[in-house]
C-alpha cells in the first residue's frame, strides 16, 4: 500500500463520515481545518523556508475583518449597488486576500530584511500592531465586534450551517495540501527548500533568495487570510479576541508539534493541539479548584518535552510507523522521452571568458586582495594557489558575486559586473563549487543537482501548484541525472545528500554546477576528501569539460593534482600575486619556492 492510498482512506471515511457524527464533533473538525490551514502556510514558512512568524493571527483577521465589513458597512452597500446579499461574502474574499497580499508584501519587504532573532521580534510587533488596529476601529466594531454576518452561499444553497460549511473548510484545506505538495516537489519547490539553510548557494545557481522569501510569506499570509475568511463564515460573528498574540504563538505551536517541515504535520499539530486544549479547558479547573488559562502552562512543558524529544516534530515518527506499514518508498522514476533543456553554446576556444583588472578587497584596515590581475579563457584550465591565508577565497567570492571588490572591476562574458548578485553571475554561464561543501542534506542527490538547472526553467509557482509544469520538470530532472552519470554517481542518485562520504559530496556539487550549463566554471578545492582513484576520475571529467570548450577555474591545495592538469597557474601570497605562467614556469619560481617551502628569495 503506498502513502498516497493511505491518504485517500482518510479523505473517503471523512466523507462519508461526515453526515453522521454529532454537531459537537463536527464543529470541532471544523476548527480543526481552520487552524490547520493557517499551520500549513507555517509548514512553508518556517520549516521549509527557514522564517518565524508568530503574526500569522493578524493574517487570519485580515481576511475576517475584511468579510465583515464587505456584509456589514453602509459605504460597502452602496458600493456593491445591484450586487445580492450572497455575493458579499465573495466579494470580502477578494478584499481579504488583496488587501493580505498588499500589507504581507509590505511587512515582509520589511520585517525579512531582518536575521537571527529580530526576525521573529519583528513578526511579533507588527502581529500586535494589527491586533490594536482590529480592537480600535469603529468601523470594525472595535474590541465589542461585528455580528450578523450574510452566509455563504453557493449557486443559491445557503452554507450557513456548520455541517455544510465544514465540507468546504475541509475541501479548502486537502486543496491547499495537494497544491503545496505540488509546488515543493517543482523547480520552484527546490528553490523556496533552500531558502533555510542554503541561501548563498541558492543566489549562486541562479535563484532570487529575497523574492522567494517574500513570495513564501504572502502565501503564508494568503493561506491565513483564507482560514480568516471561512472562520468569519463559521461563526458569523468577529471581534479582536482570535487574532491576538497568544493564538499566533498556538498556530505556529501547531506546525512545530507536528512537524514544521511536513505539510501533513499541520492537519497532525492542529489536531493534537485542538482537541487537547478542549479537554484541558474543561479537566484542568476540575483538578484544579479554579478557573484560568492553565493550558497555556501545560503547552508550555508540552513544547519543551517536543522539542527535546522530537525536535522535527511528531509526523516523521508517524510517518516512519506508517512506512514500516507501507513498505519503503520507491526511489522517483524519470518519466522516458522527457523533452531536452535549451543548450548554451560555449565560446570558441581562446575567448576571453573572465576577467579580473586589478582587484582590491580591503576588510578596514586589513588588505586582503591587492590589485590581482587573472583572467580565463575558453577551453583552459586555470589554476588559482598560494598559501593558507593568501586571499584565494576572498577573490574567489570576488568574481563569483558573493563580494564586490573594493577597487578594481571583474569582467564575465565582456559585461562588467561591479555591483551584481551572484545569480546575475549564474545568468551569464558561470557555474562554482564551494570550499566548505553546500547542499541540501536531507534531499536526495538527484534533487540537489536538479537544483543548479533552476535557471534553465522558466515555470512559475502557480503552473507548478497545478502540476501544469511536469513536461519542464521531467525535462530538468532529466538534466540532471544526465550530469550525475556523468560524473560517475548513478548508483547514489537517489540517496540523501547527506549520507554520502565527503569526497562524493564534492563531486555532486560539481555535477550541480554542470546541470546549469555554464561557459566557466569555478571549482573550489574539488579534490579536498578524494582518493586517489577519486581524483584520477576528477582529473579526466576537467579534461574532458576542457576539451568542450568549457573555461575552467580550479582552487586547490594538491600540487600533484595542479601541476597535471592546469594550463596556466596564478600564485598568490598575502593577497599579491607573485608568479604567473605555465606549470612549469611556476615550479621553477623562486618566490613561489619560498612562498611554499619557506626562506628568503635568492
Amino acid at each position: 500500500m503506498k502513502p498516497m492510498h493511505l491518504v485517500l482512506a482518510f479523505i473517503v471515511l471523512l466523507g462519508a463520515a461526515w453526515g453522521f457524527l454529532p454537531p459537537f464533533t463536527v464543529t470541532l473538525l471544523s476548527y480543526i481545518g481552520l487552524y490547520a490551514l493557517v499551520a500549513v502556510g507555517l509548514v512553508m514558512l518556517t520549516g521549509v523556508g527557514g522564517m518565524t512568524s508568530f503574526g500569522q493571527a493578524a493574517f487570519v483577521g485580515l481576511g475576517a475583518y475584511a468579510t465583515a465589513w464587505i456584509s456589514l458597512s453602509p459605504e460597502a452597500a452602496q458600493w456593491l449597488g445591484a450586487l445580492p446579499k450572497g455575493a458579499y461574502p465573495w466579494v470580502g474574499l477578494l478584499l481579504g486576500l488583496a488587501v493580505t497580499a498588499a500589507v504581507a508584501w509590505v511587512l515582509g519587504a520589511v520585517t525579512l530584511r531582518l536575521s537571527g532573532h529580530y526576525l521573529p521580534l519583528g513578526t511579533i510587533a507588527w502581529g500586535l500592531s494589527l491586533y490594536y488596529v482590529f480592537g480600535n476601529l469603529e468601523m470594525l466594531g472595535g474590541f465589542t465586534g461585528l455580528s450578523g454576518i450574510a452566509p455563504l452561499e453557493v449557486f443559491g444553497v445557503s452554507l450557513a450551517s456548520p455541517r455544510r460549511l465544514g465540507l468546504v473548510i475541509w475541501a479548502v484545506l486537502l486543496l491547499a495540501i495537494w497544491g503545496l505538495h505540488n509546488l515543493l516537489d517543482s523547480r520552484e519547490g527546490r528553490a523556496i527548500r533552500a531558502l533555510k539553510s542554503g541561501r548563498l548557494m541558492a543566489e549562486s545557481m541562479g535563484v532570487d533568495t529575497a523574492r522567494q522569501r517574500i513570495k513564501v510569506f504572502v502565501l503564508a499570509a494568503l493561506l491565513a487570510a483564507l482560514s480568516g475568511w471561512l472562520y468569519v463564515l463559521l461563526q458569523r460573528f468577529v471581534n479582536p479576541t482570535p487574532f491576538a498574540l497568544n493564538i499566533g504563538i498556538e498556530y505556529l505551536f501547531m506546525a512545530v508539534v507536528g512537524g514544521s517541515g511536513h505539510l501533513w504535520g499541520a492537519v497532525l499539530g492542529a489536531t493534537l493541539i485542538t482537541l487537547l486544549k478542549e479537554q484541558l479547558q474543561d479537566w484542568l479547573p476540575r483538578l484544579l479548584g479554579s478557573s484560568g488559562n492553565f493550558e497555556i502552562v501545560v503547552f508550555g512543558l508540552l513544547m519543551l518535552l517536543v522539542l527535546q524529544r522530537a525536535p522535527n516534530g511528531l509526523w516523521p515518527m508517524l510517518a516512519g510507523a506508517l512506512q514500516r506499514f507501507t513498505g519503503a518508498a520507491a526511489p522517483r522514476r524519470l518519466a522516458a522521452g522527457a523533452a531536452t533543456l535549451a543548450q548554451r553554446q560555449l565560446p570558441p576556444a581562446g575567448e576571453l571568458i573572465l576577467q579580473a583588472d586589478k582587484v582590491t578587497k580591503r576588510f578596514a584596515g586589513l588588505l586582503a586582495n591587492n590589485a590581482v590581475d587573472l583572467d580565463v579563457r575558453a577551453g583552459e584550465v586555470h589554476a588559482l594557489i598560494g598559501p593558507n591565508g593568501a586571499g584565494k577565497s576572498t577573490f574567489f567570492n570576488m568574481i563569483s558575486g558573493v563580494d564586490d571588490p573594493t577597487e578594481g572591476q571583474v569582467r564575465l562574458m565582456g559585461q562588467v559586473m561591479q555591483g551584481q548578485p551572484s545569480r546575475a553571475f549564474a545568468a551569464l554561464g558561470l557555474g562554482r563549487t564551494f570550499q566548505h561543501v553546500r547542499l541540501l542534506g536531507e534531499r536526495s542527490v538527484l534533487e540537489n543537482v536538479a537544483l543548479g538547472a533552476h535557471r534553465r526553467g522558466r515555470q512559475g509557482w502557480l503552473a507548478s501548484m497545478l502540476r501544469l509544469d511536469r513536461a519542464e520538470e521531467a525535462a530538468v530532472l532529466a538534466e540532471a541525472m544526465r550530469q550525475i552519470e556523468r560524473c560517475g554517481l548513478a548508483e547514489v542518485a537517489h540517496t540523501p545528500a547527506a549520507a554520502l562520504p565527503l569526497g562524493q559530496q564534492r563531486i555532486v556539487e560539481i555535477a550541480r554546477a554542470l546541470a546549469g550549463q555554464p561557459a566557466i566554471l569555478l571549482l573550489d578545492e574539488p579534490a579536498a576528501g578524494l582518493r586517489h582513484l577519486e581524483k584520477q576520475g576528477l582529473a579526466t571529467l576537467l579534461t574532458q569539460l576542457r576539451s568542450e570548450g568549457l573555461a575552467i577555474l580550479v582552487v586547490e591545495h594538491d600540487m600533484e593534482f595542479v601541476m597535471n592538469l592546469a594550463d596556466r597557474i596564478t600564485v598568490l601570497e598575502f593577497g599579491t600575486v607573485i608568479a604567473h605562467g605555465t606549470p612549469a614556469e611556476v615550479q621553477a619560481n623562486p618566490r613561489v619556492i619560498a612562498a611554499y617551502l619557506g626562506g628568503d628569495v635568492l
